[in-house]
């Protein structure tokens, strides 16, 4: 896409101007990568509270959610009071995973095209040069048209007298880019599915797997524990699919761009466990707490205190009409009374006379 390669074109200075200090391409990715990193790392941070501040809620939303089952309009406005009360924003976490995307796939394509993002050569001329390579015999039958570039520095010496379209100064950069890309033995232009085993080449795709998978079962331990266990089927296929696919991409491209995956796979776990020490869920919800008390404070500071005269009056109001109410209630219990009182009176009458007769009786019988 031209924003993610508009963003490779402003990180290639970066990458070129770092090649140029080491004089090492494998170097100057893990650089490059490490100065990306620090750069995104505030956006992860504000991603690991916002994933805090949204698990700390959700045992009472799952209360609101019980109380207010059969009408959702009123769940609706239950749960935004409760997440403005408790200063959770449920948005906030999917800004700090956005902004990054963009610088990341910028590292990707300032990796896979370095002529054009690194070296700032003519994209026209890059482009010419690309399709002359896919119909050079011996070179198109391992030609990818994505990672031409790529196979025009690994090819350069041999094709330099057909590859006519660049200029004097852009052979220069070509000849001098060409040969910093041998790191710790390994060729990183050369594609591990072409090359012997003695090359050491398949390091690059085992590497991927390993760090991918090590990647995934971190990202999955920083989840909120309820989370990780709503996406446990979508994290094991996350876990082992998406690794096995990344170790077979780094197998059939170029070195340099399974190199960068690891590269990038070691500094995300590190940056995970950086993470997790010093904002982990519970520091974090301690915390928020400790922020959302601080903010009632201030908040309460706004309001401005009653003056004591006036307080008096307050209260004398109150128990004015505390004690009125009481006087109420007491007379509404007394009409209650009297009228049980009158119907039990003509039945202890009743029970009196018939005594008096029962004696009587007794009497004129004696």
């Amino acid at each position: 896409m031209d924003i993610f390669n508009w963003f490779g074109s402003l990180l290639g200075y970066l990458l070129w101007f770092l090649y140029g200090i080491v004089q090492n391409y494998g170097v100057a990715i893990i650089l490059f990568t490490i100065i990306v990193k620090a750069l995104v790392f505030p956006f992860s941070v504000k991603q690991q509270k916002s994933m805090a501040s949204q698990a700390k809620v959700q045992k009472k939303v799952r209360e609101l959610q019980k109380i207010y089952a059969n009408d959702k309009m009123k769940l609706n406005e239950e749960t935004q009071k409760l997440y403005q009360k408790e200063g959770v924003s449920m948005t906030g976490g999917c800004l700090p995973m956005l902004i990054p995307l963009p610088i990341l796939f910028g590292i990707y394509y300032s990796v896979i095209y370095p002529l054009r993002n690194a070296l700032h050569i003519d994209a026209n001329v890059v482009s010419q040069a690309t399709q002359m390579l896919s119909k050079i015999p011996g070179v198109s039958f391992t030609f990818v048209s994505q990672y031409g570039e790529i196979e025009i520095i690994k090819h350069f010496d041999s094709l330099r007298d057909t590859l006519t379209m660049f200029s004097a100064q852009d052979i220069e950069k070509i000849e001098s880019f060409s040969r910093g890309f041998k790191f710790l033995g390994l060729d990183l232009l050369a594609t591990p599915q072409s090359s012997s085993f003695e090359s050491m080449m398949w390091l690059i795709p085992a590497i991927c797997l390993v760090t991918s998978l090590l990647m995934q079962l971190v990202t999955t331990k920083m989840q909120p524990n309820q989370a990780a266990q709503q996406q446990q089927g979508c994290m094991k296929f996350m876990l082992y699919g998406m690794s096995l696919f990344t170790a077979y991409l780094a197998f059939t491209m170029p070195g340099a761009v399974g190199f960068y995956w690891a590269i990038q796979n070691v500094l995300g776990i590190g940056q995970s466990f950086i993470t997790m020490k010093f904002f982990g869920q519970a520091d974090l919800l301690a915390r928020a707490e400790a922020a959302r008390v601080a903010r009632r404070e201030l908040e309460e500071a706004k309001v401005k205190e009653i003056p004591v005269n006036q307080q008096i009056e307050i209260r004398k109001t109150l128990e004015a009409k505390l004690s009125a109410s009481t006087g109420k209630a007491a007379a509404k219990q007394e009409k209650k009374q009297l009228p049980a009182e009158k119907k039990n009176a003509p039945a202890q009458k009743g029970k009196g006379k018939q005594n008096k007769s029962g004696s009587d009786y007794l009497g004129q019988k004696k």
